[in-house]
């Protein structure tokens, strides 16, 4: 049975669309866009979230070496399209064992992001930005700053702005963040020209069962 839609803020499942409402509906934070199941690492599953997405599906290229893209995100639907989306990569941590990294670019409000942080609101929140930042990438050429949100003891978070668009960088375990000193260049995998030659891995396995808030 093909997994439904959840609300990207708690994993709750959503009502959708009827005579009532045109929203998908989640009984604790009202109308929301549904997050759809995680798309397959295959060109199959980029070329679903590529037709859909109207943010940013940010990619570091070249990939770290070893490493390998391991899934796809989604908010939205063929109405409103997506409008927060994720790409998932694992691969090797600086110490032993493997890394995972989750890129999510999404519009203000949709909360997936922060959901993931396991914060309570759905964006950063005020004050996240005071202070130098604490890594940077660069986006298409743009300097992007991001500054480290306290997710915890699991995970490193990252959270900035790109393209009006919040960008946020999960890294699991913790100590992977320190992969974020490397000033990553981000590619939009929307734009032409980008058939690029992808190395994919199997599915990440942070992507089943997204924890709620």
């Amino acid at each position: 049975m093909r997994p439904e839609p959840t609300c990207p803020r708690c994993g709750r499942t959503v009502v959708p669309p009827n005579a009532r409402s045109t929203d998908w509906t989640c009984a604790v934070h009202g109308a929301v866009l549904p997050l759809q199941p995680p798309a397959s690492p295959s060109e199959e599953g980029l070329a679903v979230v590529r037709a859909r997405a109207r943010v940013p599906i940010w990619l570091p290229w070249p990939l770290p070496m070893g490493w390998l893209v391991t899934g796809f995100l989604h908010a939205g639907d063929e109405h409103t399209g997506a409008r927060a989306a994720g790409v998932a990569l694992s691969g090797p941590g600086l110490t032993a064992g493997p890394a995972d990294l989750l890129l999510i670019a999404e519009e203000v409000g949709v909360g997936l992001g922060a959901r993931l942080a396991g914060l309570r609101g759905p964006d950063p929140g005020p004050g996240f930005d005071t202070g130098p930042a604490h890594a940077k990438v660069h986006a298409e050429g743009r300097p992007v700053p991001l500054w480290s949100v306290d997710a915890g003891p699991e995970l490193a978070v990252y959270a900035g702005e790109a393209r009006g668009r919040w960008l946020w960088a999960l890294l699991w375990p913790a100590e992977a963040g320190a992969l974020m000193a490397d000033q990553f260049q981000f590619i939009d995998l929307r734009e032409p020209g980008m058939d690029l030659d992808l190395p994919f891995g199997a599915p990440c396995p942070r992507l089943d069962g997204l924890p709620g808030t």
